[in-house]
């Protein structure tokens, strides 16, 4: 749902058709992330593409409401590129952690990522008219000061766990 509703999200954000429909899509598309893997754990439904996926919608989203605010001029591009640096830089390794056996689980720190990058999108959305002239950009600042700590914190548990790992083979 999240992936399908990206799209429309674009285009109300960069077409500046409303601010509380971009908001409405995005909040919908992003609690749809909740309600998903709450299903998921309930009925013990955790799939390989689920699994795959997820990270994947929620970079998708994240990025592409980013991208979007700053075509309008609302987030500043080189802290988005930081965000979005991140978020790829992590899905890359992921994708080495699984071809060593490597399991890293979501920590607190990455919730409070996605939390502070949902909330800052939200209010760069809505605008400086509707949420004075520093709200979104200070939101803005404490996601990507998250995204970066959660991300330097995913690489020590990633070495960590290879360092563990040669060390069981040697």
């Amino acid at each position: 749902m999240r992936i399908f509703l990206v799209p429309l999200l674009v285009v109300v954000i960069v077409t500046k058709y409303s601010n509380v429909l971009a908001v409405v899509i995005f909040l919908i598309a992003a609690l749809t992330d909740l309600l998903d893997g709450y299903i998921a754990r309930f009925l013990g439904q955790i799939t390989t593409l689920g699994k795959l996926l997820d990270p994947l919608a929620d970079k998708l989203l994240i990025s592409a409401a980013l991208i979007s605010l700053v075509q309008i001029g609302r987030a500043p591009a080189w802290m988005v590129v930081v965000i979005v640096g991140r978020e790829l830089a992590v899905t890359g390794l992921r994708g080495i952690a699984v071809t060593e056996n490597i399991i890293i689980p979501a920590g607190r720190l990455g919730k409070y990522k996605m939390i502070s990058q949902i909330l800052a999108t939200c209010a760069l959305i809505l605008g400086p008219q509707n949420m004075g002239p520093h709200l979104g950009i200070v939101s803005l600042w404490i996601a990507m000061i998250l995204t970066v700590l959660s991300g330097v914190n995913y690489y020590i548990k990633f070495w960590r766990q290879l360092n563990c790992s040669i060390h069981k083979v040697e």
